[in-house]
């Protein structure tokens, strides 16, 4: 009798372990298949990294940055956009695509169009260079200054900006049609490519600035 109360204990124990592992088992597909969509692992979402832009504009503001620090280096601030981005009638961009700011984009005190050559981001306010991509924090508040791009997404929830951080960009220019070939790195350590290969319209700005000692954006990122 001992022996066959035993041998029941065994295997019951081992009918539990089988159960348990079972369970684990069922759990695990559980957790897969709660993540799958049709069948396939959820992929991470993807941002275009090498978007077409398509049209785009420069603004000249002059020696922007002589008073605060003396660099007389004349700045330019480049503004490109892709895809089905486009300026609604009160001034806000709708669509979905990629918006390329490079807001602080160096040249020569010569130089009032932007030149050809290749551009690096880097601090230095050299001629040729772009200020990098920041997080500025101002009374408390937070802004975004130098290089970046605006994702405006199908599915707003994914609409981001990525501050631009590295790389560089080289311009060729026939006349007022300009080829602009990008080769960049966001602050998430990803490449951002990228070209451009039309007229660039040149907007003067530096009587304004000067004037009022402030660069008023024309594009602003919705709120």
């Amino acid at each position: 009798m001992n022996n066959i109360i035993v041998s029941f204990s065994l295997l019951k124990n081992k009918i539990l372990q089988k159960m348990k592992k079972q369970l684990l088992i069922l759990s695990i597909l559980g957790i897969l298949l709660a993540s799958c969509v049709g069948g396939q692992l959820n992929p991470q979402y993807v941002y275009n990294t090498n978007p077409s832009y398509a049209w785009a504009y420069a603004e000249f503001y002059g020696p922007y940055y002589k008073t605060e620090n003396g660099n007389l280096n004349n700045v330019i601030s480049l503004s490109l956009f892709s895809d089905s981005l486009e300026l609604n009638k009160i001034g806000n961009l709708v669509g979905t695509g990629q918006y390329l700011f490079l807001e602080d984009v160096f040249v020569a005190k010569t130089d009032t169009f932007l030149p050809e050559g290749t551009y690096t981001i880097n601090d230095s306010g050299l001629a040729f260079s772009v200020a990098p991509g920041k997080n500025d924090t101002i009374d408390k508040q937070v802004y975004t200054i130098g290089a970046n791009i605006s994702y405006y997404e199908g599915n707003t929830a994914m609409s981001t900006q990525k501050l631009v951080t590295g790389g560089n960009f080289t311009v060729s220019r026939t006349l007022d049609h300009y080829s602009i070939i990008f080769n960049l790195k966001t602050s998430d350590k990803k490449d951002l490519k990228g070209t451009f290969t039309a007229v660039l319209p040149h907007i003067n700005q530096s009587v304004a600035s000067l004037k009022n000692n402030a660069r008023k954006r024309l594009i602003y990122y919705p709120k």
